[in-house]
């Protein structure tokens, strides 16, 4: 089975490209799986469901997204094995867009979206930056000279990664995506792996439920800001 991480920004489009890329799997007589890794609520089991695609969602509540994504991405794979699907998709909240799901040696995919402004690919963090290629959406409402800068400034962001283009709406890229996908090397499972970057760093007072605010209050890995320093 060959994997696939997923992430990207809130509503850039990484559903509907992953509905594209089943599309264009199943006519070359392959199936897709999707591990959906969401906060506090997500639609997209019914969404894939609906097309015929098996689907499985985790919410991680109060907890953090990525480590709820690594605690569980070794039974996210075995869920997909036992469906017996060619490619499985797992994909991460990537809210604050620091997430870091992506794996050595499994094929990493961030997805951005083009009206996001074009400092974006400068703020958007291992996610991009470590991603193996980056499917830009949103292409066809943008001029073709944003388009051009948005691209440069994603690939200055991450020089090696391979840009693609993918309307989620027509499906126009999805067959260079499947193309790219489709030489990915097979996984045969998750124990041992090792990610490309670490998780953001946790375990302060407020992770444990704290709720009041003060110096008093604060302990474990907490980061201060310098307020001496000019603000001319």
């Amino acid at each position: 089975m060959q994997l696939l991480t997923v992430a990207g920004p809130p509503s850039s489009g990484k559903t509907s490209i992953l509905l594209r890329l089943a599309c264009v799997l199943a006519r070359r007589g392959r199936s897709l799986g999707v591990v959906k890794f969401d906060c506090l609520a997500s639609r997209d089991r019914e969404i894939f469901t609906q097309a015929g695609i098996p689907c499985l969602t985790g919410l991680s509540g109060a907890l953090c997204p990525d480590h709820f994504f690594v605690c569980n991405a070794a039974d996210a794979f075995a869920w997909g094995q036992g469906r017996g699907v060619s490619v499985l998709a797992i994909e991460s909240a990537g809210l604050c867009n620091r997430c870091a799901p992506h794996i050595e040696g499994v094929l990493a995919l961030c997805v951005v979206d083009s009206l996001s402004g074009i400092d974006t690919p400068a703020k958007i963090g291992p996610m991009l930056r470590l991603a193996d290629v980056v499917a830009v959406t949103k292409g066809d409402v943008v001029s073709q000279a944003e388009r051009e800068v948005f691209a440069f400034r994603v690939r200055r962001a991450n020089p090696r990664a391979t840009v693609l283009f993918v309307n989620g709406l027509t499906g126009q890229g999805a067959e260079a995506l499947a193309h790219v996908v489709g030489a990915a090397p097979d996984t045969t499972g998750l124990d041992g792996a090792t990610l490309r970057f670490t998780m953001p760093a946790a375990v302060c007072s407020y992770c444990l439920g704290q709720r009041k605010i003060g110096l008093d209050h604060q302990m474990g890995n907490v980061r201060k800001m310098d307020f001496g320093q000019d603000a001319s």
